[in-house]
This record gives C-alpha cells, structure tokens and sequence, in this order.
C-alpha cells in the first residue's frame, strides 16, 4: 500500500554532514507517519527520529540524534528528510525509513512498510 525509497547514503569524513531523503508513495502516502533508523552490524536497528502523518509535520527525536540531526518533510508530503550533521564514524550504518499510521513510535515492528535502506559510511 506504501512504498519507501531511500537515497543519499555514501562515504562522508567525520564532521561532515549528509541529507538522507525518503520518497513516499502509495495509498494515502501523506497521512502516515515516517520514522528513520539506523542498524549498524552487531548492533539492534535503532530509532533516530519520526515525523508525524498529520499536518502539523510534528517531529520526534532520540537522544542519539537531538542536536544533530532534523527530520522534515517536503510540501507535497511525499519526501521526508534526515539532516544530519557532525558525523562521526559510529554513525556508520545501514539507514532505513519506514512507515505506519498517525505518529512515530521509537519500536521498529510498529511500523508497516519499510524502504531498503541507504549505507552511511563514516570515515576518520
């Protein structure tokens, strides 16, 4: 019913910044909420930030990405993007965003339709 695609992974050095973006489509694409997270190897899929399916954009972060990072979304509703700033190389890992009704939640299997992911690499 809702696809995501993700875009804007690669190789950064530490300290600089990349725009991951999220383009979404389907069946009522604008009403759901779009959460990002990360899953480096070894390591559980971690929340980062969501952005609320309703129209007042409202945003959510972890404590892991507050102060670095911002989560928005564009005026059509079909792109939702991760700013994020100051990378370090322990944010090396496989982003994904992904999608569910209403509000973000911080649990990866509340979510309904997941994108494949983006490969952030960090380097020092």
């Amino acid at each position: 019913q809702v696809q995501l695609v993700e875009s804007g992974g690669g190789l950064v050095q530490a300290g600089g910044s990349l725009r991951l973006s999220c383009a979404i489509s389907g069946r009522a694409f604008s009403t759901y909420a779009i959460g990002w997270f990360r899953q480096a190897p070894g390591k559980e899929r971690e929340f980062l930030a969501g952005i609320s399916g309703w129209s007042d954009d409202s945003t959510y972060y972890a404590d892991s990405a507050k102060g670095r990072s911002t989560i928005s979304r564009d005026n059509a509703r079909n792109t939702v993007y991760l700013q994020m700033n100051s990378l370090k190389p322990e944010d090396t890992a496989v982003y994904t965003c992904a999608a569910r009704r209403m509000l973000p939640t911080t649990t990866p299997a509340e979510y309904n339709y997941w994108g494949q992911g983006t490969q952030v690499t960090v380097s020092s």
